[in-house]
């Protein structure tokens, strides 16, 4: 329902009662984003409109007691569509906001425990009854064409994203509605969950969590059903590692051991470690911290038989540096985190600018946890010009959550500079 139909709803709820109520779409949108709680009489509305029963409505815990409060996930099925058509919805109706919360944690750690502990789907072609039949020439022109989208360069993609959301509805509508026999099904899947990851990123990385959560989650859906347990654990590596960057690391270690029990790869495994070990020591647990950096260090220099996951093959010795470095940062280890950062910078190549500005990011948290702030806001303003130059909101963020900080030291060489453009 719109504002105007829930608000329409509302007063003829309180007409059968014989009375009056001055919802209005204004109103429903204050309740919905302004933080501000229907009346008790309000709220009995609600609920009558939207079916739920009124000895479960407690006006004190509103809005706990709404029906969907706390993120719905779709459970694993049979068929990826439902999460794929929510994910899709979530973009769709932005400008309409919902009643709807942040999916939370448990209900995350939830999907991951189910997806650990069960099997994938056993896939079958598509039933005869759709008339529309899907050749493998039109899935390889699907993913040819996601392929050239996905790896322009962070400055481009600003102009990609639509393109790519285009695509991924083509391919649910296409796996939702045609024909095609077990191998191209396969391969739909895949592409599915490919696309949904970088859907998902893309979401992320300019601030719109939960529109991030449910591509990730619909990602996740895809790739259960295709059979591929690397790609899952990809993306539950994802939702975890927003979990760390949101503050809830509990939640993303929850999700990492469930993701790592349910992988093969060692390129996979040593990511997951890695971010593992930055969630654990966000929560200053330092002996399980370092052992998960020695298994991210041992895995990333194992051999495998198998090719990469290409979702993982960007993982490096630069990486595993610049990660380690923030995780004993967390711990307190400021120097030994400082000089591992420095060296993953360094290690990065040309191409990886985004990355290079997160980890100038780090370094500037360095250098304010060492006392040196003239190095540090030289670092933060680097990070800052890279990141606005390349388009990266995320790595913005990163620099603005360092200006408390900063405003310490008023008159350090460079830090009323970065503090003006920060400001600007």
């Amino acid at each position: 329902m719109t504002g105007v139909d829930l608000a329409r709803e509302i007063r003829r709820a309180a007409e059968r009662r014989g009375l009056r109520s001055g919802a209005t779409k204004q109103l429903v949108y204050k309740w919905e984003t302004k933080g501000v709680t229907p009346d008790a009489d309000s709220q009995a509305y609600i609920a009558e409109v939207l079916g739920v029963p009124s000895a479960a409505v407690d006006p004190r815990s509103w809005p706990q007691w709404l029906p969907g409060v706390g993120g719905m996930v779709i459970p694993l099925g049979p068929s990826p569509v439902p999460a794929l058509r929510e994910a899709l919805r979530t973009t769709m109706e932005r400008s309409r906001r919902t009643f709807l919360t942040a999916i939370p944690g448990s209900a995350l750690v939830t999907l991951a425990s189910t997806w650990a502990s069960t099997d994938t789907q056993a896939l079958t072609s598509e039933s005869l009854h759709n008339t529309k039949s899907v050749g493998e020439e039109l899935v390889t022109l699907l993913e040819d064409t996601s392929a050239r989208l996905t790896v322009q360069a962070t400055e481009q993609r600003q102009h990609t994203v639509p393109l790519i959301d285009a695509l991924l509805t083509t391919v649910t509508d296409i796996i939702d509605g045609s024909r095609y026999n077990r191998p191209v099904k396969l391969r739909l899947h895949a592409l599915a969950a490919s696309l949904s990851q970088t859907v998902g990123w893309h979401r992320f990385d300019y601030g719109l969590h939960d529109e991030a959560s449910q591509y990730w989650i619909a990602g996740l859906h895809s790739a259960h059903t295709g059979g591929d347990r690397d790609m899952g654990a990809a993306l539950l590596g994802d939702l975890a590692y927003q979990a760390s960057w949101r503050d809830v690391p509990a939640t993303a270690a929850g999700i990492l051991e469930r993701a790592l029990s349910g992988t093969l790869h060692p390129a996979a495994q040593s990511l997951l470690q890695l971010r593992l070990a930055r969630a654990l020591a966000a929560q200053g647990e330092r002996r399980a911290t370092l052992r998960a950096l020695t298994a991210a260090e041992h895995l990333l220099d194992a051999s495998s038989g198998e090719p990469v996951p290409a979702w993982c093959a960007w993982m490096s010795s630069a990486d595993l540096a610049g990660d380690s470095g923030q995780a004993l940062l967390d711990l307190g280890d400021t120097r030994r985190a400082h000089q591992l950062i420095r060296e993953g910078r360094k290690l990065l190549p040309p191409s990886r600018d985004k990355t290079r500005g997160v980890f100038r990011a780090y370094e500037a948290r360095s250098h304010l946890d060492l006392g040196e702030p003239e190095r540090a806001a030289a670092a933060a303003l680097e990070a800052l010009q890279v990141a606005q130059r390349i388009g990266a909101p995320r790595c913005v963020s990163l620099v603005r959550d360092l200006v408390p900080a900063f405003e310490a030291y008023p008159h350090a060489q460079g830090v009323g500079e970065l503090l003006d453009q920060v400001a600007a």
